[in-house]
């Protein structure tokens, strides 16, 4: 997020297609032009940015911060966890990561979400945090349920987070997702085949970590976040990092 020295060659071949028949919305979404280069201005490289102080204690708890810790969410307690690292496996130290999901049944708290799952009253599907010296995130939440949309015929999205990361200003905001180990529905998404590399793909499935679960409490995922780099992440808006 800071100056990491001269980038790290990327292999394109690894990224994923801007134009996949099969996921219906990048027919009308992807370029038809070469893309342009350009160089950053002041307006990417300084602020405005977010102020530390203003994080509240439930802020990376979902299960609690909707109803500020009157009443939980409904569903399966899991531990999100990882590091945010530069492409030489430094630790990158208070970095703003923030998350959103659907709730343990699938739904989104969004007007436009009209799937027959209720809304959990208790679940806002959104935190934040800081990392630390080390790089260290962790978030407690809920497993979100899969999802229909309407893409093809009978198609589902797999069990997700959603993942933003941001460095000094919002000109370096990074966005991914998180997916879990043994999904079966990760090879049938169109979204997810948009990654042809089958390893790059990999680094967006976060393993279970039963070290870190905790006894009649909770299971714990880890995911770490590599920003740029031959082992870096894959990003949604950026996709050769920071």
């Amino acid at each position: 997020m800071t100056d990491l020295g001269p980038l790290i060659p990327r292999d394109r071949e690894m990224h994923p297609e801007p134009y996949w028949p099969d996921y219906k919305t990048s027919v009308a979404r992807s370029p038809h032009q070469p893309l342009l280069s350009l160089e950053s201005g002041p307006s990417e490289e300084t602020g405005p940015t977010f102020g530390h102080s203003r994080f509240g204690a439930l802020d990376n708890n979902l299960i609690l911060n909707w109803t500020k810790g009157a009443a939980p969410a409904v569903g399966e307690r899991i531990l999100m966890h990882g590091r945010v690292l530069d492409e030489n496996n430094r630790p990158v130290p208070n970095t703003l990561v923030e998350i959103w999901q659907a709730n343990a049944g699938g739904r989104y708290r969004h007007k436009k979400d009209t799937y027959l799952a209720p809304l959990d009253p208790n679940f806002g599907g959104c935190g934040r945090t800081l990392t630390d010296e080390n790089g260290y995130y962790q978030f407690l939440t809920i497993r979100p349920g899969a999802y229909p949309w309407p893409n093809r015929g009978n198609d589902w999205r797999p069990m997700h987070i959603h993942v933003s990361v941001f460095g000094h200003s919002f000109g370096q905001r990074l966005i991914t997702q998180m997916y879990f180990e043994g999904d079966p529905l990760i090879p049938l998404c169109p979204i997810a085949a948009t990654i042809r590399n089958r390893s790059q793909l990999d680094r967006l499935v976060a393993p279970l970590d039963m070290a870190r679960s905790r006894r009649l409490d909770f299971l714990a995922y880890k995911f770490d976040i590599v920003l740029r780099g031959r082992r870096q992440t894959m990003f949604e808006n950026k996709l050769e990092g920071m």
